[in-house]
């Protein structure tokens, strides 16, 4: 805490490394003596769906919501972290939700659970706030094939939400897309080239976890010299909206870019260093590392448009714009930070400067 900067009474104190320690291992309950900062994770969650409902003027049409579960390696036997199959180390599992750019969720979790254990909660708890502020906007729901559960996919259809979720292939599934397959590989021995043909039905699983039958859209891929390739979606979108071509290219595909939104979470602003032993610490660290990440966004969003960082992953911003050289001095009526000439990236700065300081 800077005792010029203090004597603005419009700014806060800012929290050392000290500080912010002490936070991650506060308890819920002690005495107040001894236990001033008390974080609240729940209204800390909540806080990302409240920042990006107020970065709208309007309200969108409609809004896609990316749901994803990954994995940070643990440091050792900690808290709630044990050896995952899929990954093959000893992690935590946790939850992301995306709507393009904007983080929603950021959710430590065990890694000894089903990887949508708990999703419905969560999009349920967040899609009441969106609709609290926007309440005819249409949305869709976004995932892979682990998210195929019936208490998920059900919510959405009781509650007016489509969904799109990738869809694990079996045997009854292939035999239904026996038409559709056939297609590809006439197409690709006619010409020799790479044949993608789409189609759709109506399925009921064997098993009836299902309640009732849902559409899916099946993408048959032939290329020469290489196994044939199915892959099948399941979706609340009906014939009548979207072809099945369309629904998987241009509705589903985007989905892949959450991949990088989650890469610039834990690789460029440190959202993997879950070092702490205490299990609550490491979830305050993952939220803290996705505020990070929401103020790099803003930064992007809102004063590097029309630059040449526009598209910048976190990790560029950071070198170029935030680690920079300079010398700070202090007086009594003002504090001067000198920049040196030969900094590269002046310009941008000044432009990104000029466009967050308020008006």
């Amino acid at each position: 805490k800077d005792k010029t900067l203090s004597k603005d009474k419009k700014l806060a104190p800012l929290a050392g490394k000290s500080t912010l320690n002490r936070l991650e291992h506060s308890r819920e309950a002690g005495n107040p003596r001894y236990h001033q900062m008390v974080p609240n994770l729940k209204k800390l969650s909540n806080l990302f769906t409240d920042i990006f409902l107020d970065s709208h003027d309007t309200p969108p049409k409609e809004i896609t919501l990316d749901i994803d579960a990954t994995d940070i390696k643990a440091h050792g036997h900690q808290e709630n972290s044990f050896f995952h199959g899929y990954y093959e180390e000893r992690c935590f599992l946790p939850l992301y939700i995306f709507c393009g750019h904007h983080l929603l969720l950021a959710q430590l979790r065990p890694s000894n659970i089903d990887g949508a254990r708990g999703s419905r909660n969560v999009i349920r708890r967040i899609i009441k706030m969106i609709r609290a502020r926007w309440p005819k906007v249409k949305i869709l729901v976004r995932g892979d094939s682990g998210f195929v559960r019936e208490n998920l996919i059900r919510w959405c259809e009781n509650n007016t939400v489509d969904y799109v979720f990738g869809l694990a292939r079996n045997n009854n599934l292939l035999q239904k897309a026996q038409k559709v397959r056939g297609k590809a590989a006439k197409g690709m021995i006619k010409t020799n080239e790479v044949a993608r043909t789409y189609g759709d039905f109506y399925h009921m699983t064997k098993t009836e976890s299902w309640t009732w039958p849902r559409r899916v859209i099946v993408k048959a891929e032939h290329r020469p010299g290489k196994k044939p390739q199915c892959r099948f979606l399941v979706t609340s979108l009906n014939r009548k909206t979207v072809s099945p071509k369309e629904l998987y290219e241009d509705i589903y595909c985007p989905r892949g870019d959450m991949e990088n939104r989650i890469k610039d979470c834990q690789l460029d602003l440190f959202g993997d260093r879950m070092s702490a032993h205490d299990y609550r610490a490491n979830q305050l660290r993952l939220i803290m590392a996705g505020f990070a990440y929401v103020l790099i966004d803003s930064i992007r969003r809102e004063a590097l448009q029309n630059t040449p960082l526009a598209k910048a992953v976190p990790n560029t911003i950071r070198l170029k714009l935030l680690k920079v050289g300079a010398r700070v001095i202090n007086s009594v009526r003002r504090v001067k930070i000198s920049m040196p000439n030969a900094y590269p990236y002046q310009n941008i700065f000044f432009k990104a400067h000029a466009a967050l300081v308020p008006t």
